[in-house]
């Protein structure tokens, strides 16, 4: 503990945020050079996928995740019931899609036997509602102070993760305030943010010239993917002063994740936002010495300097990286499709909520990537929508989901905000971006058509909880039993691995 606690203390001292931030600015001088050089281009587009869990016990309340689940594959995340997946970059085409998937469901069988055997279960979905044994407002507020810091109980022990809710804390006030529909509320950290998960697909764009395009033209697609998406419109119960709950399901967010994670960080910055367009890829590195500065950390504290890897030689400025949240996110020399000595450029797909199974998360890995590349290859006018609506359209989809007012620009050029046609549009040239990658028809409708169907039935998986938590309330049940019932529900219906539009 003494290290831990050490560490955290000269992450917050103004000698090492100076010193951190000159090494930024050297560091992001010697990137915007190999940028300009195209010494971050690539032989081939690329894919892969971060992809977040919890783990419940039998009872499904929230359970921490014991050590044994933890492996190569399988990491640590914000909360200590929280679980993380990933996949290594493939070649965007039919194979790659396959080795993904497989990938994937490899890994998630392996960390579910494990779980098994501990008596838990690893869920995926995008919030927990039922808590653990001593309750939601508990389990987010225990804290301890030690030597002038907070340590929430709860949260992974993380070096990196208590810094940065420190120094969130003390920009704060001591306190961080969660207000949305039903519940108005301080919390003594910024743990309340593990309520929510979420999957991260990544799209590797090989010519850096056109790096701009892909990006632009993505930000626009913001809002109508994720209202294919919701999964988060309820919180614990417990968190709620609620007189009405039929009033609550009409009035809260559909995707709750967003003002949770805006919430936990945002207070007097503004780190999680909503990206602004670039005009070249250099902007992206600009954006990123710019923003404020989080639990600033250098690397001889944690590096032995053994390899030479494109984070050790940019290791200041990839840690910065790593609190600069928006719902878009350039990563600038990550892990690239080809190995050997090559660097990489790619997007950060970050609104998405985890989604009830492998298949639907590849799916929205897929949809994504198809989506933004069929609009740019066809030279879509889409980048022209106004950034300013394309916000708005976003923050209607986190609040209304499949009913929020979408804008979109058609390929004719025309504004329009009808789903029937920006649906129509996005999968259309979602599938012509997969086959102009040599993806097979049917690889194409066993992803894409499987979101398809949700447009068609009008059903995502918030719309589905909602209505259950209806269900029971004019069953008789009380709003924590409801609510308690339908999460049950959840999580027997998503191990059945049956995609939600199979739900009754």
């Amino acid at each position: 503990m003494a290290a831990f606690i050490d560490l955290v203390t000269r992450s917050l001292r103004e000698e090492t945020r100076n010193e951190f931030d000159r090494r930024v600015d050297e560091q992001a001088a010697r990137l915007t050079d190999a940028l300009r050089a195209g010494r971050l281009d690539n032989p081939s587009f690329g894919l892969g996928i971060e992809l977040e869990a919890y783990v419940v016990d039998e009872e499904h309340r929230l359970a921490r995740v014991p050590d044994s689940l933890f492996g190569s594959r399988c990491e640590r995340e914000f909360g200590r019931h929280n679980v993380e997946l990933h996949t290594d970059p493939n070649p965007f085409d039919g194979d790659g899609i396959e080795t993904q998937a497989a990938t994937l469901r490899r890994d998630y069988r392996a960390v579910q036997r494990a779980a098994d055997r501990e008596g838990l279960e690893v869920v995926l979905d995008a919030m927990w509602t039922t808590p653990p044994p001593d309750g939601s407002d508990d389990y987010l507020t225990a804290v301890r102070e030690s030597e002038g810091m907070t340590i929430a109980d709860n949260m992974t022990r993380s070096p990196r993760y208590c810094a940065i809710d420190n120094d969130i804390l003390a920009r704060a006030g001591g306190s961080i305030t969660l207000s949305v529909p039903g519940v108005e509320r301080a919390f003594p950290s910024i743990l309340f943010e593990s309520l929510a998960s979420s999957i991260q697909p990544h799209v590797q764009i090989p010519d850096v010239e056109a790096f701009p395009r892909y990006y632009n033209t993505a930000i626009r697609t913001l809002g109508p993917v994720l209202a294919l998406a919701t999964n988060s419109p309820l919180l614990p119960p417990e968190l709620y002063e609620i007189d009405d709950p039929s009033r609550l399901l009409e009035e809260t967010y559909h995707e709750l994740r967003i003002p949770v994670f805006e919430q936990s960080v945002n207070h007097e910055w503004e780190k999680v936002r909503f990206p602004n367009g670039i005009q070249e890829t250099v902007d992206t590195v600009d954006r990123l010495v710019a923003d404020g500065t989080c639990a600033p950390f250098l690397r001889e504290w944690l590096e032995d300097g053994t390899r030479e890897t494109f984070a050790a030689r940019f290791w200041e400025l990839d840690h910065k990286r790593g609190t600069y949240w928006r719902w878009l996110r350039a990563v600038i020399g990550g892990q690239p499709v080809e190995q050997g000595d090559h660097w990489s450029v790619r997007i950060e797909y970050r609104p998405l909520p985890t989604q009830p199974t492998i298949a639907e998360n590849v799916g929205f890995q897929v949809l994504v990537a198809g989506l933004v590349h069929g609009l740019c290859t066809a030279d879509h006018p889409l980048s022209s929508l106004d950034r300013d609506v394309a916000e708005r359209s976003f923050y209607a989809a986190v609040e209304d989901g499949l009913d929020a007012e979408l804008a979109w620009v058609t390929a004719d050029g025309d504004r329009t905000t009808d789903p029937t046609v920006i649906y129509d549009e996005l999968f259309e040239f979602a599938r012509r971006g997969l086959r102009e990658q040599g993806v097979s028809s049917a690889t194409i409708e066993e992803y894409v058509g499987l979101l398809e169907a949700r447009w068609t039935d009008r059903t995502t998986p918030s719309r589905w909880k909602l209505a259950r938590v209806a269900d029971y309330l004019d069953d008789g049940k009380r709003f924590d039993d409801a609510v308690h019932e339908m999460q049950a529900d959840y999580v027997r219906r998503a191990a059945t691995a049956e995609p939600l539009v199979q739900w009754s």
